[in-house]
Order: C-alpha cells, then sequence, then structure tokens
C-alpha cells in the first residue's frame, strides 16, 4: 500500500472510528476489549485494495464486528469464571448521547445487561439492526449467515430482549427525579423514603470483580434492597457521597467514599420507581469514568 492510500485509510478509520468503537462496545460490554477490537480492525483495513470497497462505512463495520464476535466467543469463556455477578464497564458520556433516543437505549446498562443473556451471533445481529439500523443484507455479509437466516435471528433476539425490557419507556427526567429520590433518602437514612422509590420487586446486580465487597448474588425485594444499602453504609464508616452523571447515556450517580470512587450507580426505572439497580465497584472497570468517552450511531 502506498502512503497516499495508508493516508486515505487512515482518514477513512478516523472519520469511522466512534461508530466502530460504539458497535464493538455493544458487541462486548467492555471498552477495553472494543477497544482491542479497534486495533485489530485497523491492521486488516490497511490491507484492503480501496478501490474495491463501494461502502466503507459497511465494510469497516463489517470488520468490527467479525473481530467483535470472535472476541467475544474468547471473553465469554473467561466471564464463567468471573468472580461474583459481571456487568458491562461504565462509559461516562456526552449529553449528545442521550440525545439521540436509539444510541442512548443501545448502550444503556440495563439492556446491555439483557445482551449478556443472548448468543453472540444474536447479540451482534440484534445490536445492527436495533440500533444501527443496517439492512439483512449487510448483517449478513458480518455475521457470515444468509439474509433470511439474520432475519430469523434478529425475530428471536428481539422477542427475547422484548420480554425482559420495561413494560413503558422512562424519560430521562424521570430516572434522574428517581435516582435524586434515592440518593436523598441514603444520604438521610430516611428508610420510608427509600421504601416508596424502590418497586416491591426491585433487583440488585453488583459487580466487584473480587477486588471489592460486592453482593455475590442478585438481591430481590424492597426491604432487602434497602436493608443491604442503608446496613452497607453504616458499616463503611466513612464519608459516602454521590453526584448526578450520565452514563451509557442515562441518568446515573458516581458515589465517593471518603473522597475516593467507589462505584458507578445505575437504575432502571419505570413508573416512577427503581425496578433494576446495577453497581459496579470493580475499580479495573472504572476508568472511563473520569472524562466522556465519544459514541456514535452514524
Amino acid at each position: 500500500m502506498t502512503d497516499e492510500s495508508t493516508d486515505e485509510a487512515t482518514d477513512t478509520f478516523v472519520t469511522h472510528r466512534n461508530l466502530l468503537f460504539t458497535v464493538a462496545y455493544e458487541i462486548l460490554g467492555s471498552a477495553g476489549d472494543a477497544e482491542d477490537v479497534l486495533q485489530e480492525s485497523w491492521l486488516r483495513w490497511v490491507g484492503v485494495d480501496l478501490a474495491d470497497v463501494r461502502d466503507r462505512r459497511a465494510y469497516l463495520v463489517r470488520i468490527a464486528t467479525r473481530q467483535a464476535l470472535n472476541r467475544l466467543r474468547t471473553v465469554r469463556r473467561r466471564r464463567e469464571e468471573y468472580v461474583g455477578q459481571w456487568l458491562p464497564e461504565p462509559l461516562l458520556t456526552s449529553p449528545d448521547v442521550a440525545e439521540d433516543v436509539l444510541l442512548a437505549e443501545g448502550v444503556s446498562m440495563a439492556l446491555m445487561v439483557v445482551l449478556e443473556t443472548l448468543s453472540p451471533t444474536e447479540r451482534a445481529v440484534f445490536v445492527l439492526r436495533e440500533t444501527f439500523g443496517f439492512g439483512y443484507d449487510e448483517i449478513a455479509d458480518a455475521v457470515g449467515k444468509s439474509p433470511e437466516a439474520v432475519r430469523q435471528v434478529a425475530h428471536r433476539a428481539r422477542t427475547h430482549v422484548r420480554a425482559r425490557r420495561p413494560r413503558r419507556p422512562t424519560t430521562q427526567t424521570e430516572s434522574r427525579r428517581a435516582l435524586e429520590a434515592f440518593k436523598i433518602s441514603i444520604e438521610t437514612g430516611d428508610v420510608q423514603a427509600l421504601m416508596d422509590v424502590l418497586a416491591p420487586d426491585v433487583v440488585v446486580l453488583a459487580d466487584g470483580g473480587g477486588v471489592r465487597q460486592a453482593v455475590p448474588n442478585p438481591v430481590r425485594g424492597a426491604e432487602k434492597v434497602a436493608r443491604l444499602f442503608l446496613g452497607g453504609i453504616r458499616k463503611a464508616g466513612g464519608v459516602l457521597a454521590a453526584e448526578h452523571a450520565a452514563v451509557n447515556g442515562q441518568p446515573a450517580l458516581l458515589v465517593t467514599m471518603d473522597g475516593e470512587l467507589d462505584g458507578v450507580f445505575t437504575a432502571q426505572v419505570e413508573d416512577g420507581r427503581i425496578t433494576g439497580i446495577y453497581y459496579v465497584r470493580n475499580p479495573h472497570k472504572l476508568s472511563r469514568t473520569e472524562e466522556s468517552v465519544p459514541l456514535a450511531r452514524r
């Protein structure tokens, strides 16, 4: 490849880098693994004769999807040995992500947790179709299946995800209001206020990665969840604080203990009450919360 063609390939890759990262992150749930996928995709991209590429964006997404699928099949074996519950790596995001409804939903912690229950192919098909709007023919090229097979996989994945999604979409304002109510009730130790913002069947998933203490299994029910948080704060004995932030395109809380980041708190909200709590404490997953990570759907 000549210097001129390398420069052209570089310019094209840089133009679509945020899109490729977002595709890989949605498939993998890990920013570190998504970065590795981008590196592998770049090495393959520079070996392509650009004169043979009709749609560079689609071609790059196809490369990134294939690399992400290969990596997902590898890391899934590692995640089976993970200590405690595995949650996606949270990303601090800019306001423009929240403004793109499809993108914000696609990278939301609640949906990413559901995507973990899909097979690798189902996950890739769902992500490319539902978040990025690729056609079945384009997806077929990326996952190595026929368009008809992709249609069937997409239908199966949508049915699976729909059964686990909230019944009614929640606005950013509703989610932020519920988080603020949770924050105040925790800071004041107001048990009744906490019970009022928790749905009766609320579920907590926490990820400490074996490095920080976290409940090893889901905790279900408002009373148990209230005891978990209020009791945990009393035992911690430090100065707890939380500030609002946008994480994965959704309202979230960055929780600190004695001024040090303790974890990222995100929630699923329905009808003004919290039905799902995702608390990431694993310090190896908190590096993307200092500055916003650029994501893109186009």
